[in-house]
């Protein structure tokens, strides 16, 4: 797919999902990955839930959830309006008036009509804080950390979700212990999935999920290797990164109220 310019910016077009989702990004700077499909996968939306994506950049996560959910409705806020009206071009491309809202405001300040309205919060926040950025990058606010820092994302998140709504954060793996502590204070029954990049080697991101109100132990869970020793996806990821799969916490377990996923504890929509 060839590149556009519009409003002097170039953009790329690109794809999601096997071709499931089209959309456009900046050609250069921060570039979309895998961690918003991922982030995306990892929220247990069902039809009729009500979502919000804290941070959606040109919206990736919103629009791979759109898709593998059907008539989730989702409101998506970014601070950057350029990114933001990239986003809303991403809305018409993929035919989702109607089931995804942009806002452009910051997570310090979001609308007061947000407080506890959300069955489920994902954001993939900035993963540095600008104490370890250099110069270069320190005002790129995709990958380092503005005025709101990480307990400010979370703060946000607690703050937007229904009782026994879930939260789902995508992370650096070497923030996770700040990460824990503080959506300890807000949520509970947490649960860690690592992401190992190939077989033995160190996990460099997590998936981190809990729920406001409900207090169970913390669980690690297997997670999900990415790459086999050849280079190509795995099957687990490709089933998610190409056909839409969610990703799943808990793959060996036969029952789900034995994992925490209980229907009745407030995985429908409210």
């Amino acid at each position: 797919m060839g590149n556009i310019k519009v409003d002097h910016v170039e953009l790329s077009e690109d794809k999601l999902l096997g071709g499931r989702v089209r959309f456009c990004q900046p050609a250069s700077g921060y570039r979309v990955a895998i961690d918003p499909v991922l982030l995306a996968s990892a929220v247990p939306a069902v039809s009729g839930s009500r979502v919000l994506d804290l941070g959606t950049g040109v919206g990736a996560a919103a629009l791979c959830l759109a898709a593998r959910v059907a008539d989730c409705q989702i409101d998506a806020v970014e601070l950057q309006p350029e990114l933001a009206d990239i986003a809303v071009g991403n809305v018409k491309r993929n035919s989702l008036n109607g089931r995804l809202s942009l806002h452009v405001c910051d997570v310090l300040s979001l609308p007061s009509a947000f407080s506890h309205s959300f069955d489920h919060v994902m954001a993939n926040p900035p993963y540095l804080p600008a104490s370890r950025a250099g110069p270069p990058s320190r005002h790129n606010l995709s990958k380092v950390e503005g005025s709101a820092r990480l307990t400010d994302w979370v703060a946000a998140a607690s703050d937007a979700l229904r009782l026994k709504g879930s939260l789902t954060f995508i992370h650096r793996a070497d923030r996770l212990d700040e990460l824990l502590a503080l959506v300890r204070d807000v949520a509970g029954e947490i649960v860690v999935a690592p992401l190992w990049s190939h077989p033995g080697k160190v996990a460099r991101r997590v998936l981190v999920r809990a729920r406001k109100g409900v207090s169970t132990p913390l669980r690690l869970v297997p997670g999900l290797t990415l790459y086999d020793t050849d280079g190509g996806y795995t099957a687990a990821a490709e089933s998610i990164l190409r056909t839409g799969a969610p990703f799943t916490f808990d793959p060996d377990c036969s029952h789900p109220d034995a994992c925490g996923d209980s229907v009745e504890d407030g995985w429908t929509a409210s």
